[in-house]
């Protein structure tokens, strides 16, 4: 059963006035007429270079960005005609893991903070008032955020610490805990392991799975790395310049590749040594 649908998405750029007057210069095609489905409990992953479009098309699915044309539905509910309190509601089922384990947290705030504030946002029904001067957390949601450490392999003395007392590995099981809060089921997951070094990425790549199998998540896992979508994704789907240019199994595309593009991915691609 599909859990997302996209078609004919397209996400068309400006690219400014010419400094002679002479109007608009052009335009860029970050996203070029995708389309694309996802079933539930699938790992549909996004390979490409640097500048293919893989990060607008998340963004874009999540509504981050808004589309220029196109449609997307998420379980038979259009996104694109969601208004803001209805889009409110559908985020409890939509999150997303940044490629920057540091960046895409607050440094002010504490770990139990960071967890809890979309429970905060979203009004999270196990929550009480406030019990501690240093956070803003409820008996309900300390639970909830121990919890969800927990999940993520961390102890629950993390709670009063700062992002910055961690090393990259462990922000990025902070913010995965953080995607998590809300019991989504579906999850852009955007380079999540690019910034990181390749054991701890492994790492990464194997909590993903975990995760996946033990609360039924669908991923579209973003990667410039094909070993790595090789091993998480269901099924793969090339872009460049904007555009999927071949989708398919991960068998069919690591073994049959039809287009050049792909074909020169696994080329780049370096042998694994035992």
């Amino acid at each position: 059963m599909a859990l997302l649908e996209v078609r004919n998405l397209v996400k068309v750029y400006p690219l400014g006035e010419s400094v002679f007057g002479g109007g608009a210069k052009g335009e860029v095609r970050a996203v070029d007429d995708v389309s694309l489905t996802i079933e539930v409990g699938e790992t549909l992953g996004i390979i490409g270079e640097s500048g293919s479009g893989k990060s607008t098309l998340g963004r874009l699915i999540l509504r981050l960005i808004e589309p220029t044309s196109g449609e997307i539905t998420f379980e038979g509910r259009d996104l694109l005609a969601a208004g803001h309190s209805q889009l409110r509601d559908l985020r409890r089922d939509m999150q997303i893991i940044f490629q920057d384990p540091f960046g895409s947290l607050d440094p002010r705030m504490r770990v139990a903070e960071v967890i809890e504030e979309p429970l905060v946002i979203h009004r999270y029904s196990d929550a009480e008032p406030i019990v501690s001067q240093r956070t803003r957390q409820g008996r309900g949601t300390r639970v909830r955020v121990a919890e969800l450490l927990k999940a993520v392999g961390l102890d629950e003395s993390a709670m009063q610490r700062f992002p910055h007392e961690f090393s990259g590995g462990q922000r990025q099981r902070i913010v995965i805990a953080r995607a998590l809060a809300l019991r989504p089921k579906f999850i852009v997951a955007d380079e999540p392991v690019s910034a990181l070094d390749v054991s701890v990425g492994a790492q990464i790549v194997n909590l993903l799975a975990q995760l996946q199998r033990e609360f039924g998540l669908t991923y579209l896992f973003i990667s410039h790395s094909m070993p790595v979508v090789r091993y998480l994704a269901t099924r793969i789907a090339v872009m460049h310049r904007g555009k999927i240019v071949e989708m398919g199994s991960v068998q069919e595309i690591t073994e049959n590749p039809r287009h050049a593009y792909t074909q020169s991915l696994l080329q780049a691609t370096p042998e694994i040594v035992a």
